[in-house]
């Protein structure tokens, strides 16, 4: 599996995944944004500009960067059977009744590959319906802007459909419907692309993966170390399930299962809590002394103890340094809304962050860690930061 894997939060990146935001934003109204998982609607042409500066600077310290987009493209041009895959995700009987599913597949099934994957990531309203398209009751009592496939703009954080480790990729389950088509993408593109051929799937393709994990809420520690977030995106069956999975396949020694708040500001462990160093972590100050943590093992689930603690022996560490940022209660709260934690590491002690953050930001540069900043001022709308917004496929060792 050359030029693939991830073993630790901070190795030096050298493959991402990354979605530059497209007319699927462009669906988002103040009618349906809530629904579709974003706080506004973003101007997307700044959006877009911001998420070009993100992979320019990912670039700027080589880092080779793939799109999601193109790789949807070329999976379904080199594997047309893909097709069927996508398009079962895409056209739910349940939603759309059998004449629609039928009319539909049976024209969509026949476009071309940019055409297609377009509507799968942007989705399609009843207005843009082609003549022929069916004469069933879902047609005449849908509202023309209402939509027969939904689109996908948390694709953008990809970090959450797919989680690389060292031999291999594991899909995930989105816990949110607005976003659980999401893996078919995902799934389609590892499974059929030819970059990704032989690649093991670890995890997902199957009914066993359905209780809900999301990458967000997985940090690899280091080699064999897992910590995974429980709480409004991934459940503790989620955990048991994926961790299983890895200790069969000699992917992992040791998972902290960590709750945290089910809420919005606190959806990913992510959110709060991120590596920016082999032994240190950015961490939500009104978390740091009380975040806990249940360790499984293949032989068993001991805990809860205090998380700290427990990553630091799990590592094999002295402790898990934890990043001061010295915050005051509403500035802390400002900036872990804004993402303040959420960093992307490019190597230990270099991270990307929103340039908003800035007393975050400060103090990380006082504990020696280079921030390199970048614009987020319409990428958050959406409740995601760097870390996010990016997928390692490969890392080197840290």
């Amino acid at each position: 599996m050359d030029g693939r894997g991830v073993a630790s939060e901070v190795g030096p990146l050298a493959t991402v995944m990354l979605h530059r935001p497209g007319s699927e934003l462009l669906r988002l109204t103040p009618r349906n944004n809530d629904e579709l998982l974003f706080d506004g609607v973003p101007w997307v042409a700044r959006a877009q500009s911001e998420h070009d500066a993100f992979a320019d600077a990912l670039r700027g310290r080589g880092v080779e960067v793939l799109y999601v987009r193109e790789l949807l493209e070329e999976t379904l041009v080199a594997a047309p059977d893909a097709a069927g895959e996508l398009l079962d995700a895409a056209l739910e009987l349940r939603s759309i009744g059998p004449a629609l599913q039928s009319s539909l597949r049976e024209r969509l099934a026949g476009s071309s590959p940019g055409a297609l994957a377009e509507v799968l990531v942007a989705g399609l309203s009843r207005e843009e319906l082609a003549d022929g398209d069916g004469n069933g009751l879902v047609e005449r009592m849908t509202a023309p802007q209402d939509f027969l496939i939904a689109p996908l703009p948390n694709l953008l954080f990809t970090r959450d459909s797919s989680v690389w480790l060292r031999e291999g990729v594991a899909v995930t389950a989105l816990a949110m419907d607005a976003r659980r088509r999401e893996t078919s993408i995902t799934a389609a593109i590892y499974r059929h692309h030819p970059r990704f051929a032989g690649t093991p799937l670890l995890y997902g393709g199957d009914t066993e993966h359905s209780a809900w994990l999301e990458g967000g809420d997985v940090l690899v520690l280091a080699p064999g170390v897992l910590a995974i977030g429980v709480g409004q995106r991934t459940s503790p069956a989620g955990v048991e399930a994926f961790a299983e999975r890895l200790f069969g396949a000699g992917e992992a020694d040791a998972v902290l299962a960590v709750p945290i708040a089910q809420d919005r500001a606190t959806m990913h462990l992510d959110t709060v809590c991120t590596m920016v160093d082999r032994d240190a972590v950015v961490m939500y100050p009104a978390i740091a002394d009380s975040l806990e943590a249940y360790v499984v093992t293949a032989s068993g689930v001991s805990g809860p103890e205090p998380f700290l603690r427990a990553a630091a022996a799990a590592m094999d560490i002295p402790q898990l340094r934890v990043i001061d940022t010295g915050l005051d209660p509403v500035t802390a709260e400002r900036e872990q809304w804004d993402d303040g934690n959420n960093t992307l590491a490019l190597a230990p002690g270099v991270v990307v962050a929103y340039e908003r953050n800035t007393k975050t930001n400060a103090r990380l540069a006082a504990e020696g860690i280079e921030v390199l900043p970048i614009a987020g001022s319409e990428l958050g709308t959406g409740r995601g930061g760097p870390r996010c917004m990016s997928c390692p496929v490969a890392r080197g060792a840290a």
